[in-house]
């Protein structure tokens, strides 16, 4: 009976329309050397960068894809749009000592703290004894009455944040719940700590919290750190911005005659007030050196037949984290194979899909962005320059760490958005036989965390597809455990590399759903809609002038 039940549901994946025009295998193989040594791990402005820019327009080329990047003087596209970037590096070691009740305890970069290379502009950050704040979860948010931070003056002092939002443990509250919102993502609580004017911000790492365990934080907070070029960093980011284990904040407050636990729960509430750490003080020396670069996005575009200034966008980033701390066995090449060589492999088979067929109405872009894991910087740039209007882009189906793995009965998005975007993507899929699952972890903000958010913050409808996890071998266990799996054992890590167990079935699945949702976007005349409520919506409906 199993049997019989397993060929069934294989036939639903099989009979798709357009699940012959996505060749598993190519993909697999895309992801193989994508993600083999021979790419340094992605990193941008990087010797990988040139190699995989260079395989990516190759493949694009292929595919029968035409170049959609920055315009020339004579007014043709390049492959490409030039990205610029400045790379911070610390310069030499990174000196951090805590005084606790007389006592001082010197910190290893990457075992009790993950300082990041301060992205001020300065070439040297030096802090003397700066007292130390408990300041709960770091929230100033007005709309929702609530101010962690009460006026407490923080310039010179460091403070120590929890990461996620106050509801989270509780379950409910004035945030909306376990889900998290963008004032439980670190790069908010770093925002904020630039508009406090403190000198650091430390983030209390905790795996359920930060959803991921320390050897995440640490790879990818301790080696080189990229940002957009902006004229006053300093108006950005503290000086010091990083993570500490949980041990080691636990270690901090019991010194000062405190409680973590404790505050963590009076954090929750409205009345939490600021506490400085008494008898606790932390210093820090290190150099920092300053590189302005030029990583890329690569640009491919079919031309629409019968309303080309309309637009719709696949995205997937092709980098990851090049090559940094080696683990256990030695190894320093960071290939991200799922992350996310599986994503922009399915980029190029959907251009290639798209180019063997008939021509759709409107213009579909494949853009591979640059500097996702290092804060969605090539989204970023594109958004606030970009290469074809916002106005008039129909809507964004972005690709991160998909299509890769073994079948699932189910589909999700990364967040859960109040969108008709991703009505019709699970319209589409019930038409597969798959079903969408809402996001099994809304409180690890994964809608924040990939390259659809740049797009949706300007109000371009935009979401994230990943693959399911009720596993047709296994079920929702055996999907979980992978998943537990992959987090703790391979996610920004150097393991997450190619596995030939990979079902080259789950490329075919996952591309047939974005397929017929792009074909449906591109041949059509609606343009999708934020529903009332959304916070995108007013972004959007702004510009309503432009799609009449």
């Amino acid at each position: 009976m199993r049997a019989v039940l397993f060929a069934a549901l294989l036939a639903v994946y099989s009979g798709a329309a357009t699940a012959a025009e996505i060749d598993g295998r190519r993909v697999l193989a895309d992801v193989q050397e994508l993600s083999s040594d021979a790419y340094l791990g992605r990193g941008p402005a990087s010797e990988g960068e040139d190699k995989i820019v260079a395989l990516l327009i190759e493949r694009m080329t292929s595919a029968g894809l035409k170049p959609g990047g920055d315009l020339s003087p004579s007014g043709e596209r390049a492959w490409t749009q030039d990205v610029p970037l400045a790379r911070f590096r610390t310069d030499g070691p990174v000196a951090v000592a805590v005084r606790m009740a007389d006592k001082v305890q010197d910190w290893v970069q990457g075992e009790q703290i993950a300082i990041r290379a301060a992205q001020t502009g300065q070439d040297r950050v030096t802090i003397k004894d700066a007292p130390v704040v408990f300041v709960g979860y770091g929230v100033r948010a007005p709309e929702r009455g609530w101010d962690d931070f009460k006026g407490v003056d923080l310039k010179g002092k460091v403070a120590l944040v929890l990461i996620n939002d106050p509801d989270l443990e509780g379950g409910e509250g004035d945030f909306g719940g376990r889900a998290m919102t963008y004032y439980g993502r670190w790069t908010y609580k770093f925002e904020e700590a630039a508009r406090q004017g403190a000198v650091g911000f430390l983030v209390i790492h905790e795996t359920e919290p930060a959803s991921y365990g320390w050897p995440t934080v640490r790879n990818s907070n301790v080696d080189d750190i990229f940002d957009v070029v902006r004229p006053d960093p300093a108006a950005a980011h503290a000086p010091l911005e990083g993570w500490i284990q949980r041990d080691a904040a636990h270690a901090m407050l019991r010194a000062a005659g405190l409680d973590l636990d404790r505050l963590k729960a009076q954090a929750r509430t409205r009345a939490f007030r600021p506490v400085e750490l008494s008898g606790v003080a932390f210093s820090a020396d290190y150099g920092v050196k300053v590189h302005k670069v030029v990583s890329r996005n690569v640009v491919g575009v079919l031309e629409g037949a019968r309303r080309p200034e309309e637009r719709v966008i696949y995205t997937s980033h092709w980098d990851h984290l090049g090559v940094g701390v080696p683990d256990a066995n030695g190894d320093r090449i960071y290939n991200g194979a799922r992350d996310n060589a599986s994503g922009v492999a399915l980029l190029i088979e959907l251009g290639r899909a798209f180019a063997r067929g008939k021509r759709p109405d409107r213009s579909v872009v494949f853009l591979a962005v640059t500097a996702e894991e290092k804060g969605l910087l090539g989204s970023t740039y594109y958004v606030e320059t970009p290469l074809y209007p916002l106005e008039t882009t129909v809507g964004v189906l972005n690709m991160d760490s998909v299509g890769v793995g073994w079948l699932a009965r189910d589909f999700s998005t990364s967040g859960n958005a109040a969108l008709t975007l991703q009505d019709d993507l699970i319209a589409v899929g019930a038409r597969a036989g798959r079903r969408y699952s809402p996001d099994a972890s809304p409180e690890a903000g994964l809608f924040f965390r990939s390259d659809h958010f740049p797009f949706a913050k300007a109000g371009v409808p935009a979401i994230s597809f990943t693959g399911g996890q009720d596993l047709i071998e296994g079920g929702r266990d055996a999907g979980a455990a992978r998943q537990i799996a992959y987090n703790t054992m391979r996610y920004h890590q150097p393991a997450d590399e190619f596995d030939a167990a990979w079902d080259p079935r789950v490329a075919e699945a996952d591309g047939a759903l974005l397929l017929e949702l792009g074909r449906k976007l591109a041949n059509s005349t609606a343009w999708p809609e934020w529903k009332p409520g959304s916070e995108f919506k007013a972004a959007r409906d702004a510009s309503a002038a432009a799609r009449r």
